[in-house]
């Protein structure tokens, strides 16, 4: 049985690449940057979320007044 890895977006990538990769960004942006830009990420995630809330809120209810709408045409048949 194959469970995903939490890591499998990484690819073929093994342990020294990753903490290559990882010595290169802290290179390129710094120790001061770095809790910025994350929490620059975790913001625009947060209204990214909120924001598809809104939106299948709004699918809910259109769906749920398109049901109501059916059973009143239903209704006024019988």
């Amino acid at each position: 049985m194959n469970t995903p890895h939490i890591l499998a977006f990484l690819g073929n990538l093994g342990v020294w690449e990753i903490v290559m990769i990882l010595v290169v960004i802290l290179l390129l942006f710094g120790g001061k940057k770095i809790p910025e830009l994350s929490r620059g990420v975790a913001r625009g995630l947060k209204v990214f979320k909120s924001e598809m809330n809104d939106v299948k809120k709004q699918f809910k209810e259109a769906a749920d007044e398109a049901d109501k709408e059916e059973e009143t045409k239903t209704d006024d048949k019988a």
